[in-house]
């Protein structure tokens, strides 16, 4: 739920290649720290194993990939929201932790989430997690609920992600309903219709978040923590995270490992490097990053850190992980969303 991608290299529609034993090849977003030069640097100097990155667009063409490719990776990057549909076509392979180097400071409260475990057994890592909030422009009154979205001060003057799970979860957080589940779109689609007057723009990527924020185009706007982060250290944005007393939408990557994959010690060597306190400092500090699920790589971080301050743990109680969704109900959300985007527009 946090970063945006860039172009796929269009490794998995290549017939698969002799593979060297020391290699791991990893399926991820572009640009989302399994393919920061530096660290695969020190990783391939610290083992000796070759680091080889491919990406996708969208968490279907990332199953599709799997799918249509086995043998080709090692490590790919899954949603804890879509880990039940890999395992719906047997593509994930059980991880024993004691393999995981690093593994001992995983948080519990992530480390056996249902949404990756099935009868005690992991189908993935925890690496990452984060939340959809809200983020406010410094010097507006701090927002304590995602009704600030709807109040007519901010005519004109709100940003909405273009994703129809987080518009979905929210509208069900504000009528009331199980924001995995809720049981009557309609309220949520007339709550969501209501904010008409004051939306000034539907972003898709960070950049774009960024460039309309600096031509103040809005000053409140559903925004990623991770993402605020980075807006703040690394191009100096005036805004705070906010995350509302209906709490945030939390999500959760993890890192698997593909049944079919040819290299399980060296993808078990990778992710254990993925959650090394000593890879998360580099990776938070310098270039910035979502919160780590490893405990011991969060208290590596400067007690005043922005990344720190922003994922307190106190929120990982407060918030609503997203849940896997049946095919239907992804539908059912995507369809609303479009028709509540054209209200928008006529």
């Amino acid at each position: 739920m946090g970063v945006g991608a860039l172009a796929a290299s269009g490794l998995g529609t290549l017939v698969r290649p002799a593979r060297a034993a020391g290699t791991v090849t990893v399926l991820n977003w572009q640009g989302y720290g399994t393919d920061e030069k530096w660290a695969i640097e020190a990783f391939t100097k610290k083992t000796g194993i070759e680091v080889i990155n491919d990406y996708y667009n969208a968490e279907s063409e990332m199953l599709t990939k799997i799918r249509t490719n086995p043998g080709t990776y090692d490590v790919v990057v899954v949603n804890s929201a879509r880990t039940q549909q890999a395992l719906a076509e047997d593509l994930l392979e059980a991880v024993d932790f004691s393999t995981i180097p690093n593994a001992d400071g995983l948080l519990a409260k992530l480390k056996d989430h249902p949404n990756f475990t099935v009868d005690g057994k992991h189908y993935g890592v925890p690496w990452v997690w984060g939340m959809n909030a809200l983020a406010i422009r410094d010097g507006k009154p701090k927002p304590d609920s995602y009704a600030a979205l709807a109040d007519a001060a901010y005519k004109g003057k709100v940003g909405l992600f273009d994703d129809a799970v987080t518009a979905v979860a929210i509208g069900a957080l504000m009528t009331g309903q199980n924001m995995n589940d809720p049981k009557d779109l309609k309220p949520i689609g007339d709550w969501l219709k209501a904010l008409k007057p004051n939306v000034k723009t539907i972003w898709t990527s960070e950049d774009q978040w960024n460039k309309a924020f600096s031509a103040n185009e809005f000053d409140l706007s559903v925004y990623w923590s991770g993402a605020s982060v980075r807006s703040q250290r690394n191009f100096k944005l005036p805004l705070e995270f906010v995350v509302p007393k209906e709490g945030a939408v939390g999500w959760l990557d993890t890192l698997a490992i593909p049944a079919s994959s040819e290299n399980k010690e060296n993808a078990a060597a990778f992710i254990g490097y993925m959650i090394d306190p000593e890879f998360y400092f580099e990776w938070a500090t310098k270039v910035g990053a979502p919160a780590s699920a490893n405990a011991a790589a969060m208290d590596k971080l400067p007690a005043d850190d922005l990344n720190r301050k922003v994922h307190d743990p106190k929120y990982l109680d407060s918030m609503t992980l997203m849940a896997p969704l049946p095919d239907d109900r992804r539908e059912a959300f995507n369809n609303l969303w479009q028709e509540v985007k054209a209200s928008y527009a006529g």
